[in-house]
Formats: structure tokens, sequence, C-alpha cells
């Protein structure tokens, strides 16, 4: 199943606009980072509270720079004639796969695989 030349454009489009979203809070979040103040709380359990938030927001801004290369990838594939193909078995992944998903390499079989062979190894 080849994706149409409109499908493959309204991906392109899709994925860039999905980039330059998050591009632009990492760096609305870098701005307001540097300006936060760090001062000390007169309370431990405040700074404490405070630290962990902190933590937690560059956990999850962590995540959004890999899901940016990961659209950016994908970007490269689209324009490479590649997306849409698994990289497991080189067939077809669904549309509606790649609709859920448009960053996936895997068709839901060799994903499926893969999440098996996961959870062997961590049992």
């Amino acid at each position: 199943m080849a994706l149409t030349k409109k499908e493959l454009a309204a991906f392109e489009k899709q994925l860039s606009d999905w980039k330059a979203e998050l591009e632009d809070g990492q760096s609305e979040n870098v701005h307001n980072m540097h300006g936060q103040e760090t001062s000390a709380f007169p309370d431990l359990a405040d700074q404490a509270s405070a630290e962990t938030d902190l933590s937690f927001d560059i956990r999850i801004k962590s995540r959004e720079l890999k899901l940016i290369y990961k659209i950016g990838e994908t970007l490269h594939r689209l324009r490479e004639g590649d997306f849409g193909i698994c990289d497991g078995c080189h067939g077809d992944i669904s549309l509606k796969r790649l609709q859920a998903r448009p960053v996936t390499t895997l068709c839901i079989d060799c994903k499926t695989e893969q999440e098996q062979a996961e959870k062997t190894r961590i049992d």
C-alpha cells in the first residue's frame, strides 16, 4: 500500500507543524528557566517541592527534545521515500498506524514482537 502524494503532503505538513510547535515550546522554556530566580526557601519541604517540579519539567523537556529529533528523522524519511516502510520487515506500515503515530518506524506486528522481546528480557 503506497501512500498517495496527497497523504504524504498531509503527513509532511502535520510533522513540520508539530516540530515547529515543540521547538517554540523549547525556546520559551529555556527563556523561562533562565529568568527564574534561584532563591533559598525558608522551608526545606518547599525547596524540595520546587526542585522536584524543576526536575520533572527538565525530564518533560528532554523527552520533547527526543521527539523533535524523531520528527526530524521522520521528515527525512518522508523526503527520501522511506516513510511508511517498516524497519523490521520492510513491509508497509498501515495508514491507521501512521495516523496514530506518524513517527513510528515499525509496523504493528514488528512493534508487538519488539515489545514481547523487551518484556521477556525484563522478566
